[in-house]
């Protein structure tokens, strides 16, 4: 995997009361790893994203987040692969998943959206699925509470504490998979991000 551009993008809504909303954790997982990084978001109007970029030793990752909602994610990441001319193989995609709990990190490469509808609106896009995805659990609403409003709300009193770590997982997953492979990222990181020791 070494040796080349990679484009690494979190989902979530662009408009500031989403900002802190399970929805967001793409987001806030992206912004985690260019902290790590020491990189500072700009402005990319050609792509209506934020852009940081970074060159490690062996490859290019430009990390980005969308200036748009989930469900438009897919013109603003078809640009961003255009304009640094990147494969839709090197796109790294972070976003929710309510099949997961919270806490639980999942990554893959390749697959359907299953009813996200970030990832619907990227497939469609780029008019394919081959892509790898960094799984982030929110877990389901416990009440009859409808999922499309729960996504929305903010995170709880008891998941705030596990956020940082929770992150930092994400982060260092994303790293590992560009730096490395699929097979080493899976085998440490698909697991509770509390269980990474």
């Amino acid at each position: 995997m070494a040796g080349s551009t990679w484009l690494v993008v979190g989902l979530g809504n662009a408009a500031e009361q989403y900002q802190k909303t399970r929805h967001n954790i793409g987001v806030m997982a992206v912004a985690q790893l260019a902290q790590e990084l020491k990189l500072g978001f700009s402005r990319h109007k050609k792509t209506n994203s934020f852009i940081a970029e970074v060159k490690t030793s062996e490859n290019k990752i430009v990390l980005a987040y969308l200036d748009c909602y989930m469900n438009e994610s897919g013109s603003p990441t078809k640009s961003l692969l255009n304009f640094f001319d990147i494969q839709t193989e090197n796109l790294i995609v972070l976003h929710d998943e309510l099949d997961l709990d919270f806490c639980d990190l999942r990554i893959k490469f390749s697959g359907g959206d299953n009813g996200h509808n970030g990832l619907k609106s990227i497939r469609s896009a780029v008019n394919s699925g081959d892509f790898y995805r960094v799984r982030l659990g929110i877990g389901r609403p416990i009440t009859q509470q409808d999922p499309a409003s729960y996504v929305l709300e903010k995170f709880s009193k008891t998941e705030i504490p596990l956020l940082p770590q929770y992150l930092t997982a994400a982060a260092a997953a994303t790293q590992l998979l560009i730096e490395k492979d699929l097979t080493s990222a899976q085998n440490l990181f698909n697991k509770k991000a509390g269980q990474n020791e």
